[in-house]
C-alpha cells in the first residue's frame, strides 16, 4: 500500500499486485475511486468536475464504488460522504471507516483484500448501528462503471410449465423502467443493459439472483462481481439481490444483502469478490454470453 495524490485528493492509497490496482481515498468516503489493470483505464466512472472536492452538505456521486444502506429513500440514503475517513492497515487487509452518520447513526466500513498475484479483490462491506435503538436495513454495494459497456444479470434456472406451477423468481421494475428501450435485451437466461451516452432517460431493473453474480463488459474487459444469495431471507426492493441502473453518464452494477434488524452496536456484512478478465468481447445475445462470459464466471468459483 502506498499513499498517493489521486486527481486532486492528496490522501489516497493505492493497492497493487502488478496485475491490477485499486485506489481509495481517505479525504472522503469510504470510496474506491479506481480499479483496473495496472497502467490501463479505470473500469469505474470518474466525474472530473467532482474529483478532489471535499466537505459541504451536498451529496456527490464522485464515481467509483460506494456503500449505501437500503431501501433507498431521501434524504436518509443520501447522507454526504464528504468528510475524511479512518484508514487501518491490518496484516492481510486494509479497513476504511467512515465517521458515524449523524442523521442515521450508521457507521460504514469497507475491508479491502487484494490477491497477491491475480485480478481478484475482496471487498467486505459493513454497516454498524451506533444508535441506542434497533435499526432495520440492508447493505447495498454500488459500482459506478465507465461509459460504453453492457451489464449482465443472470436469471434463475428456467423450467417447464408442468414442473413449475409456482413462481420461482422476481424481476423488479421501477416507475421509469421502459422495457421497449433499445438499451435492454430481455433474454431467456440473462438480462442485458447497455450504457449509451445518448440515452435520454434513466433505466433500472432488479432481480433475485441465486447464481450470485453480475458483470459488466467493456472494450474487451469483463468485470465480474460475485456475492452471496441467502434463500428465504427478505431482500429490499421486492426481493432484489442485484440491480443495474444506467443514465447517459454511467452504469451501476449493484448487489444487496438481506434485511437485518441491527441491535445497538451490531453490524451487517456483505461481501463482494471482484474479478477482471481480458479479451472478452461485449456480448450481444445469449450465445455470446455462453461462449465468452460464462466460462469466466465459472472460473471465479474456484477462487472464492
Amino acid at each position: 500500500m502506498e499513499k498517493v495524490n489521486y486527481k486532486g485528493w492528496p490522501s489516497c492509497y493505492r493497492l497493487s499486485n502488478g496485475v491490477v490496482d485499486l485506489v481509495f481515498t481517505a479525504d472522503v468516503g469510504p470510496r474506491i475511486i479506481r480499479f483496473g489493470f495496472v497502467g490501463e483505464d479505470n473500469e469505474f466512472k470518474e466525474f472530473s468536475e467532482l474529483l478532489g472536492l471535499v466537505g459541504g452538505d451536498e451529496w456527490r456521486i464522485y464515481g467509483g464504488h460506494r456503500l449505501w444502506h437500503a431501501p433507498e429513500t431521501f434524504p436518509r440514503t443520501y447522507y454526504p460522504d464528504n468528510e475524511p475517513v479512518k484508514v487501518e492497515q491490518h496484516a492481510a487487509f486494509v479497513r476504511v471507516i467512515q465517521p458515524v452518520e449523524p442523521t442515521t447513526g450508521i457507521e460504514k466500513e469497507m475491508d479491502l483484500w487484494l490477491s497477491p498475484d491475480a485480478a481478484h479483490v475482496t471487498v467486505t462491506h459493513r454497516l454498524r448501528n451506533r444508535n441506542l435503538w434497533a435499526v432495520e436495513l440492508a447493505p447495498w454495494a454500488l459500482s459506478v462503471m465507465a461509459q460504453g459497456g453492457t451489464a449482465i444479470l443472470p436469471l434463475p434456472p428456467r423450467g417447464s410449465h408442468t414442473e413449475n406451477l409456482a413462481p420461482t423468481s422476481t424481476l423488479t421494475l421501477w416507475a421509469y423502467t421502459d422495457m421497449p428501450d433499445p438499451r435492454w435485451t430481455w433474454g431467456t437466461r440473462y438480462v442485458l443493459l447497455r450504457q449509451d451516452p445518448g440515452g435520454q432517460t434513466p433505466q433500472k431493473v432488479g432481480a433475485m439472483v441465486p447464481e450470485g453474480w453480475a458483470a459488466y463488459a467493456r472494450e474487451g474487459h469483463l468485470f465480474v462481481k460475485t456475492f452471496a444469495y441467502v434463500p428465504g431471507e427478505p431482500y429490499p426492493d421486492l426481493g432484489c439481490s442485484a440491480e443495474v441502473f444506467t443514465n447517459a453518464d454511467f452504469l451501476e452494477v449493484e448487489s444487496l444483502g438481506p434485511f437485518a434488524n441491527l441491535l445497538p452496536g451490531a453490524a451487517a456484512e456483505h461481501v463482494e469478490h471482484w474479478f477482471l478478465f481480458r479479451d472478452v468481447p461485449v456480448p450481444h445475445n445469449e450465445s455470446d454470453l455462453d461462449r465468452h462470459v460464462l466460462p469466466k464466471v465459472k472460473a471465479t468459483k474456484s477462487r472464492t
